[in-house]
């Protein structure tokens, strides 16, 4: 009885894993698929995650790491299979907990903060690309500290909440 369930749950997995998410969600994965594909052949390899992880600014991500990642694919990394993963990861997560992780990826010491100018550059080179205007109003409602760090921990309660920390 067990393999049966099993291998109904996968076949469902994969063939509805569109209709777990909006439009515009499959959009921005998409994108964020684009992005990781670096040699776009529509597979992310363990390549394209060192290359990945380069263009973070993070070179000396161990090998192991990557493997584990990868491993976590039940096969190929192709675009279904990456919303599929990423289906399973957000099902029942918490919304900050999953943006919060979404910025740990660029932030592997954990200070909460990552570097003005590095957000900058992301979010103005990458997928939906930010105008110098965005970039403004997003600094201004949040701005770097002295330092130029930007306290994404704070940033991401505000996108899940509504509203500062400090103001509750």
């Amino acid at each position: 009885q067990a393999p049966k369930k099993a291998k109904k749950r996968a076949e469902g997995a994969s063939s509805n894993v569109f209709s777990m998410f909006e439009q515009a969600q499959i959009q921005e994965f998409k994108e964020a698929f684009t992005i990781m594909d670096q040699n776009r052949d529509g597979f992310i390899d363990k390549n394209d995650l060192r290359d990945t992880f380069a263009a973070l600014g993070r070179l000396n991500v161990k090998q192991e790491e990557i493997d584990d990642m990868l491993k976590e694919a039940p096969g190929p990394v192709n675009f279904t299979v990456f919303l599929t993963m990423f289906g399973e990861k957000l099902k029942g997560a918490d919304p900050e907990e999953t943006i919060l992780n979404a910025f740990k990826v660029f932030d592997p010491e954990g200070k909460g903060t990552l570097k003005k100018d590095f957000v900058t550059e992301m979010l103005t080179t990458q997928a939906d690309r930010f105008s110098p205007e965005e970039m403004e109003q997003m600094f201004a409602a949040f701005p770097p500290d002295v330092a130029g760090n930007l306290d994404y921990k704070n940033l991401v309660y505000v996108i899940t909440h509504g509203e500062e920390k400090d103001q509750e």
